[in-house]
């Protein structure tokens, strides 16, 4: 079989599909950010309360180094499974049920090993859908309508993560937490689970071990865009990833502010806001103008200007108003990418595995931020230099989107 044999998607989807696909991505992320934000920071200063912060850093960070190796393996899985349901959505429904599992073992866990052993476990298993539900995307949406469905995807991200942090806050303790965003991750799944046919795309069946492992190697100057689409998507989230890590010591050693946990909350919820009046436009006027690269490099640059402003403006007003442009930018930003993105792919055979390939590029930022920030922060100028080296850095990212060729 041939790359080519997969053709790209003609039919547009229901809105029935798009409902189902939303809830999906709403319970995904339910599952990973009710434990992330809320749950995992308390059950580690339980257990580990005179070294929490190094502790909860030591479990998010193996859960990171989990995603980095299990999106794309799981994608290329998918790329080669063949059953009476498809390709993806095997892999949907054990991926849900595995790390709903996870997630309710995790509330048990009694010691910071087993803690950090369960988060991994939860980080790989639901990136198997993950990897799935964004290859289900140039399965099954046509181009022309792909911002649309990009743009719902962000909405998802918004709602499943207030969701989440929702439940986990409202459960009145960490098991009953942990096993409410299992419930919910599980639930929300269903529809597109068992409502819908599958793509009819069907893989080849012979497996080849050495065709498999070297796929995972993308070459950037045969496959230009890709090569060119995963610089941009790093350096832009390289650049979020800096404005956001030291934002609750910004608040507190530089604004001044009594109640810096607080702040931050209020903060999430005016970028959420925000985020939501730009995702879904953003998305479907990309598909109407049938334009994308000028809605991710606006987008980036509305990014880098907000962290230009709280460089210069390190006040509540000026970090709010920052926290709003933040919002607009990184929802036009994040849904147009993702549909431009599924544009530049390689080859149709392999969707799954390479756009777990280019989700390494908005997981690995959050692991190299911290090596760039600490040393801007205490020995190169503070954290007005961090924040204009991350505006530079995202403004990279937004030009370097027109080295892109073949989408407009």
């Amino acid at each position: 079989m041939t790359p080519h044999t997969l053709a790209d998607p003609v039919q547009r989807v229901s809105a029935g599909w798009v409902v189902r696909f939303s809830l999906a991505w709403i319970g995904l992320y339910a599952g990973l950010f009710g434990p992330l934000q809320v749950l995992l920071p308390q059950q580690v200063e339980a257990l580990a309360p005179q070294d929490k912060e190094a502790a909860l850093a030591l479990v998010l960070a193996a859960g990171a180094a989990c995603t980095l190796v299990a999106n794309p393996l799981f994608g290329a899985l998918s790329d080669r499974t063949r059953s009476r349901f498809g390709r993806r959505k095997p892999w949907i429904a054990l991926g849900f049920a595995g790390g709903a599992v996870a997630i309710a073992l995790l509330a048990a866990a009694p010691a910071l090993p087993l803690v950090v052993a369960g988060w991994c476990a939860v980080q790989t298993l639901l990136n198997a859908p993950f990897a799935a539900l964004s290859a289900a995307v140039p399965d099954e949406v046509p181009a022309a309508q792909r911002g649309t469905a990009a743009g719902y995807l962000g909405l998802a991200f918004v709602v499943g993560v207030g969701a989440g942090t929702g439940l986990a806050v409202l459960a009145g303790s960490v098991t009953t937490g942990y096993l409410l965003c299992a419930f919910a991750a599980v639930l929300f799944s269903l529809p597109y689970v068992l409502l819908g046919r599958p793509a009819g795309h069907q893989p080849e069946t012979t497996w080849r071990w050495g065709e498999f492992l070297r796929g995972f190697w993308i070459n950037p100057v045969r496959h230009r865009d890709f090569g060119w689409g995963f610089l941009t998507r790093f350096l832009v989230n390289l650049g979020n990833a800096i404005v956001l890590l030291y934002l609750f010591f910004f608040l507190s050693d530089v604004v001044g502010l009594a109640d810096p946990a607080s702040s931050v909350l209020v903060l999430t919820a005016v970028y959420s806001v925000a985020m939501l009046a730009s995702v879904v436009v953003a998305g479907r006027l990309s598909d109407r103008v049938g334009r994308r690269r000028v809605f991710v490099t606006g987008g980036a640059l509305v990014m880098a200007g907000a962290a230009v402003l709280i460089s210069v403006w390190p006040a509540w007003p000026g970090v709010v108003t920052a926290a709003v442009a933040l919002g607009i930018g990184f929802g036009a930003y994040s849904a147009v990418d993702f549909a431009l993105l599924t544009q530049v792919l390689p080859a149709a055979r392999d969707r799954g595995k390479d756009l777990g390939v280019l989700n390494i590029a908005s997981s690995l930022p959050q692991v190299i931020a911290p090596a760039i920030a600490a040393p801007v922060v205490t020995v190169l100028g503070g954290y007005t230099a961090l924040y204009l080296v991350a505006a530079a850095i995202e403004v990279a990212g937004a030009v370097l989107v027109y080295r892109i060729r073949s989408v407009r």
